[in-house]
């Protein structure tokens, strides 16, 4: 299965599984019913901006929408080949974010990102009904990151910790690309937060 079906697959086995319409999902997220309609039929890549408004309106991480969806019947392998990670491309940026973990459930996610020269991707995340936790690694070269009014430039080697409830933008501001990986976890919240 090709990168855009599983994601079609994925979003809708979790729009079913929380009972939402179209509709709900599409006011939930501010993406349009006819843009995700086209997403859950394998019809349009969405860019990355749009697959986190989906992901944080269905309660999940961005890179849950890329894994193979209901557990089988037999318990996963807790191994994930290199030929078997999904890789998605961002129609956008160029970006490129391979989900590096087992199929087996964890409480951490771990993906890869290889990010084009001079590109810049924003997520308008907000408070989620679930607290979600990344860490960015720069394994290679430099990001630039806007964590709500926080900036850090990034070099190989640093490390930077984050809830994702605010928006956040990754920008490489150099002539070479970047590659990093991204680490998160999942808590559940207990009840309805303000900030």
């Amino acid at each position: 299965m090709d990168i855009h079906h599983r994601i079609a697959h994925r979003l809708r086995e979790l729009r079913d599984a929380q009972g939402l319409s179209l509709d709900a999902l599409a006011e939930r997220s501010q993406v349009s019913r006819s843009a995700i309609s086209l997403i859950e039929r394998g019809q349009s890549s969405p860019t990355a901006a749009v697959l986190d408004r989906l992901s944080s309106a269905l309660g999940v991480t961005l890179a849950s929408l890329f894994e193979e969806g209901a557990a089988p019947a037999a318990e996963p392998s807790p191994v994930a080949r290199a030929a078997d990670q999904p890789e998605w491309t961002d129609p956008g940026s160029g970006y490129v974010r391979r989900n590096l973990s087992p199929a087996a459930r964890s409480p951490i996610q771990l993906v890869e990102v290889h990010f084009p020269p001079g590109q810049r991707v924003a997520y308008d995340t907000g408070v989620r009904d679930t607290e979600v936790y990344q860490q960015v690694w720069i394994v290679e070269g430099t990001m630039e990151m806007t964590v709500g009014d926080a900036h850090w430039r990034l070099a190989a080697g640093d490390c930077l910790a984050m809830q994702l409830d605010r928006p956040i933008v990754f920008h490489n501001p150099t002539q070479r690309p970047a590659r990093y990986l991204v680490a998160l976890t999942t808590v559940a919240s207990v009840g309805w937060r303000t900030k």
